[in-house]
């Protein structure tokens, strides 16, 4: 199988990159591009620029603002974003809850809800994740009554990321107590985070970072017009969900980006009387991940020519290896710059990059990898989250070696 870059492929890939670099603010990619978290405002901004020229929501419909792209065209987007140090769209909403309202919302739901996601008029969180549910998702408690013309929610979401900046939470509940399999009885419910009895608390991650949050529900009055789909077939819109964040899980760009800046300091950080690039050790890691990071890539275009990710909606076990060696490479990176960086990597200095490709920034300083130590610990989580690597390798086991 040939999955070297068709010149259609090329020209849009170049495309999509003098758009990023003219149009994203470069203060913006700044501060992408050394690690440092972005303000809800500086997220909106980035986002709304993405939409204004077709880039926040491809894979949806094209009704709703999508692009009648194949799926190569997508992974080319994403990876041109984080490789030139843009923010990803946010992913509740147009990876996540977006499509599964397109998909299984009425219609007067489509009209109210899909704009403003895509354009983050709306921020979404995501409320599945329970202190007795987390990789056994659909042992949640959470439960909804039907009263009236409402639902009455009751219950607890924990790891809820950003909820205290969304403005709604896409949340599986239970409507169906006496269901026969736990997967049963579950709903899909959309909730104003603004609504009497939502509660959230922070918690503050290794990092020192709060990204987090635990969110209490206390007999939270939500309009039955909120609920997607049917009644207690929440958890078959959960795995259409899923089906939508296979595309981007390697992230390469972001550990294309990440490689490129270590070497780069690596050639500037002085090492005894030469710099640091000229250990053989350090450069063999290096060189060992760019490899690793290459064979990904490879990987990647081969998964998404075989099952046509981005084109449709089941996840393909496959992907699982993408969120392996993703997650891996993407740690990888961490440690690199940290080997790099040293005692500085917990400062607060940095410079500010004008341009997010390596290249441009030949001379960077030694203290650009200031404040690096949270990124280290805040990226530990990524072998966690969206599936613990140990569960996709379980996936891989069954689905696709059969044993």
């Amino acid at each position: 199988m040939d999955v070297r870059e068709s010149a259609d492929e090329q020209a849009f890939r170049g495309q999509v990159r003098a758009f990023l670099l003219a149009n994203v603010p470069a203060a913006i990619r700044s501060k992408v591009m050394e690690e440092r978290h972005l303000t809800r405002d500086e997220i909106v901004e980035s986002q709304r620029i993405l939409n204004a020229a077709g880039y926040a929501v491809p894979h949806w419909p094209i009704e709703w603002g999508g692009k009648d792209w194949p799926a190569s065209y997508r992974a080319i987007l994403t990876e041109e974003i984080e490789r030139n140090a843009v923010p990803n769209p946010l992913p509740f909403n147009v990876a996540l809850v977006g499509p599964v309202i397109a998909a299984f919302g009425r219609d007067e739901q489509k009209r109210r809800f899909l704009p403003a996601i895509a354009n983050l008029d709306l921020w979404f969180c995501q409320g599945f994740s329970e202190p007795g549910a987390g990789s056994d998702l659909a042992a949640l408690s959470t439960k909804a009554v039907r009263e009236g013309g409402d639902y009455r929610v009751s219950g607890q979401k924990l790891w809820t990321t950003f909820a205290h900046r969304a403005d709604w939470m896409f949340a599986l509940v239970r409507t169906d107590l006496e269901a026969g399999k736990k997967q049963a009885g579950i709903s899909f419910l959309l909730i104003d985070m603004h609504s009497p009895g939502v509660i959230v608390r922070p918690i503050i991650t290794i990092d020192g970072l709060h990204e987090v949050n635990e969110v209490f529900l206390d007999d939270v009055r939500v309009p039955a017009s909120n609920l997607i789909g049917e009644e207690n077939r929440g958890w078959d819109y959960a795995k259409y969900l899923l089906g939508h964040e296979r595309i981007s899980i390697a992230h390469i760009g972001l550990s294309q980006r990440r490689l490129a800046r270590v070497r780069r300091a690596a050639l500037a950080a002085r090492d005894g009387d030469g710099v640091l690039w000229d250990d053989p050790g350090f450069r063999r890691k290096v060189i060992g991940a760019e490899v690793a990071l290459k064979a990904l890539s490879i990987t990647q275009a081969r998964v998404i020519a075989e099952a046509g990710i981005g084109g449709s909606h089941k996840a393909d076990p496959k992907t699982s290896i993408l969120k392996i060696k993703g997650s891996e490479l993407q740690q990888r990176g961490t440690e690199l710059m940290l080997d790099v960086a040293g005692p500085a990597a917990s400062g607060a200095g940095g410079v500010k990059v004008e341009g997010p490709d390596a290249s441009n920034d030949p001379d960077e300083p030694e203290d650009a990898l200031a404040a690096l130590g949270p990124s280290y610990l805040g990226y530990r989580k990524v072998s966690i989250f969206g599936g613990s690597n140990e569960i996709q390798r379980s996936i891989l086991a069954k689905a696709v070696l059969g044993l």
